[in-house]
């Protein structure tokens, strides 16, 4: 697996193209090792730009580009947010030994809510640093609790402590309040 192949060198482009195509390569110390391999390489840039600037060769990108697979970044795909977040919630309590936490709504809203520039990598992180930093026994782990560039550019209407200042409110108000927060936050 080449992970990010669009930052590789070109001459460690060079070295990969001659290993693909000869399926040899010469190991540190100078014993020659045949190879029978399948390769897979991601990137999230186009190569094909990468290509026209010359920073990734031509002839890399053709004996790569077999079955291309293009997969959207994490802001395009919410509904996929939930699942992935449990599933590094339940991988990361395992690695530390520590019980898995659940998420509240208002946290998976706020996940949702937020661009994800480092796609699903950063999810990860983030789940990561919430299980390490907020205290066992906080569950569910609500939306301030998750990393702060997280947490506070989720939509005030999950962030709003439900017994407090809406209850204040006159029935009449409070729903005036809520459905234009709910309006906002789906919107």
């Amino acid at each position: 697996f080449l992970d990010e192949v669009a930052d590789m060198p070109l001459e460690t482009q060079g070295k990969i193209v001659r290993a693909l195509q000869d399926q040899t390569f010469e190991r540190v110390g100078g014993t020659r090792v045949k190879v029978d391999v399948r390769v897979i390489a991601a990137t999230n840039r186009d190569l094909t730009i990468e290509i026209a600037a010359g920073r990734f060769r031509e002839d890399l990108y053709y004996r790569l580009n077999v079955v291309p697979l293009h997969v959207p970044p994490l802001r395009q795909r919410i509904e996929d947010i939930p699942a992935l977040a449990r599933h590094f919630m339940l991988r990361a309590a395992e690695n530390a030994r520590l019980p898995p936490r659940e998420f509240g709504d208002d946290a998976i809203a706020a996940l949702q809510s937020y661009e994800w520039p480092g796609n699903v990598r950063q999810l990860k992180n983030a789940v990561d640093w919430t299980l390490i930093m907020v205290p066992a026994g906080s569950d569910p782990i609500r939306a301030e609790m998750l990393p702060a560039e997280i947490g506070s550019i989720a939509p005030a209407v999950v962030r709003w402590d439900r017994g407090g200042e809406l209850m204040t409110l006159p029935l009449r108000d409070a729903r005036e309040v809520f459905e234009r927060e709910y309006l906002f936050a789906q919107i």
